[in-house]
């Protein structure tokens, strides 16, 4: 099957784990120079069902970039110039409500951002864009991946709150608490920035959340076991999602992400 590296369709941005593009074929590693620094790994590019596919592992294959060190800007560049116009991302989290547990899946709608010193834009100068958060994530992909949960049969949550903290280092308790006071829904350290780089190259983004654990607010010693066999299992059943859902996503955007930066611009 003949391709174009820069007519890739749909990208995967791989979360702890997932290091690997196990469902594409005819893989083929390419590297893709930004004006940002290389990106966390060498894209790598195939099909599934012919659909044009590029993969990058957020950590790197080797997990071994940690999340305040990642270059999301160089990553998002990577699969803009790669031709991606929707993009997949998976991230392992924690939760900060009973009701969300362990192995449950969550298609976000919202993010609360407590992060600091992360490159967030593309724009530092020459023209100034303020790009809308409103509404973080692309409606169309989300409606799609939820009904995908539905019809497997995964557990999972049609929308979450995920706040993003800075890393690498764990919540206290105290945090955790707090973070549940605002109506935080999960926990992790990656969303953010990414989830807006996209916002302003116009990609459709929608996160995947893998809850593996509650965050310290449950008081409830949680064992390495549980986390990685959590893991392990979210791991087969997010390709489980994967393989089912991408034939659902149609080639044609109708939603309003390819227009985010109609109104961004000054």
């Amino acid at each position: 099957m003949k391709f174009s590296v820069r007519d890739v369709e749909l990208g995967i941005i791989g979360g702890t784990g997932i290091y690997d593009p196990a469902i594409i074929e005819d893989v083929k590693e390419v590297k893709v120079f930004t004006p940002y620094g290389p990106p966390s790994d060498s894209p790598m590019i195939g099909f599934y069902k012919g659909r044009k596919i590029a993969f990058i592992p957020r950590h790197g294959r080797k997990h071994h970039i940690p999340p305040h060190k990642i270059n999301f800007r160089a990553n998002i560049w990577a699969m803009k110039e790669l031709g991606v116009h929707r993009l997949i991302s998976a991230s392992a989290v924690g939760s900060l409500k009973e009701e969300y547990k362990p192995a449950d899946f969550v298609i976000i709608d919202q993010f609360i951002d407590r992060t600091k010193d992360r490159k967030d834009t593309f724009y530092e100068g020459g023209q100034i864009c303020h790009i809308s958060s409103a509404d973080p994530f692309c409606p169309e992909l989300r409606t799609i991946f939820t009904e995908s949960a539905k019809t497997l049969g995964l557990h999972h949550h049609n929308k979450g709150t995920y706040v993003c903290i800075q890393g690498p280092r764990f919540s206290t308790r105290a945090e955790s608490r707090l973070f549940r006071s605002w109506g935080a829904d999960i926990i992790g350290m990656t969303l953010y920035p990414e989830c807006v780089l996209a916002r302003e190259v116009e990609i459709c983004y929608v996160t995947v959340a893998m809850v593996t654990d509650y965050d310290v607010w449950a008081e409830k010693p949680v064992s390495a076991e549980e986390v990685v066999k959590n893991m392990k299992k979210n791991i087969e059943n997010f390709r489980r999602l994967i393989i089912n859902t991408i034939p659902k996503i149609p080639q044609d955007r109708s939603c309003d992400c390819r227009n985010a930066l109609k109104d961004a611009l000054m």
